[in-house]
């Protein structure tokens, strides 16, 4: 029986995995066990604080669905996805930013100019920009996957028990020959992330707030170019600078400016909107 303490133990246990010497898969698994135990050690961690971090999980585990990822959102607050999100996004192009935990990937297909609001209450806005790659060319064929919030700050897959829709305020749209995108939604309001699990246990447990700032969520796509997960923000409104998850990135703050009745656009729209957003995206190549 080899000699087992608490400061050997930590390369006893990087031994006992067979790992491909040199492999991406071994220099995680290692710094991992490395921090894991450096950490425990600092803090002297009792077992009931062990049991309770354990329970933690396990209870992110048990009130996740494919609908809501708890773990995802544990992710956000503690601005784990927001240091992801940093460090990988590509010079020169779009910052990425929070996937959050409602994120469906069969949201409908929509044609440009349809109104993802679909008669809803609210500011109705247009959004509409250009996708381009890092050198200024738009990008035709692009697909922006789009999900968001409602005028009173509720996801629609969040109310499935009341009628809702879970696929309302989402939509797949493809740019045009231009790299173009434009359609109209209602603007969103700001939420507070889910309140009602582990992780608003943790909240109140840190006296922070839950709130996330009014945004947009997409994910861009194109061929022979790298995706990104990002948000769009507005100007001067509530929580930009305190967000509950560190997503608001200063390059991802678009204006809403008020559109006038008659105004005409270039481009045919399902629904005259009261305001406009508009943002171009950049994608960078892959590689």
């Amino acid at each position: 029986m080899r000699e087992i303490n608490q400061f050997t133990l930590t390369d006893a246990v990087k031994q006992s995995f067979d790992t491909e010497e040199g492999s991406r898969f071994k220099f995680l698994l290692e710094t991992f066990i490395d921090h894991l135990h450096d950490y425990t050690r600092e803090v002297n961690l009792t077992h009931d604080e062990w049991m309770a971090m354990l329970d933690f999980l396990y209870d992110c585990g048990k009130i996740s669905t494919p609908e809501r990822q708890e773990f995802i959102l544990l992710s956000d607050v503690i601005g784990l996805s927001a240091l992801v999100d940093m460090i990988n996004t590509r010079g020169g192009a779009t910052e990425g930013s929070n996937l959050g935990p409602f994120y469906l990937d069969d949201a409908p297909v929509k044609e440009l100019g349809a109104d993802l609001a679909e008669g809803r209450d609210g500011v109705s806005i247009l959004v509409h920009g250009i996708v381009r790659d890092t050198l200024g060319n738009p990008l035709p064929g692009a697909v922006l996957d789009t999900w968001q919030a409602d005028s009173s700050g509720t996801y629609p897959i969040q109310e499935q028990e009341r009628g809702q829709d879970k696929y309302d305020l989402r939509g797949k749209l493809t740019t045009d020959a231009q790299g173009r995108y434009y359609y109209t939604t209602v603007l969103p309001k700001p939420y507070t992330v889910p309140y009602d699990g582990p992780v608003g246990d943790l909240l109140r447990a840190g006296n922070r707030h839950a709130w996330r700032a009014a945004h947009l969520h997409y994910i861009i796509r194109a061929k022979g170019m790298r995706s990104i997960t990002t948000e769009v923000f507005f100007e001067n409104t509530e929580y930009v600078d305190n967000d509950a998850v560190f997503g608001v990135r200063k390059s991802l703050i678009a204006k809403v400016k008020p559109v006038r009745k008659d105004a005409q656009f270039d481009y045919p729209l399902a629904r005259q909107p009261d305001a406009e957003v508009h943002y171009d995206f950049v994608l960078a190549p892959e590689g």
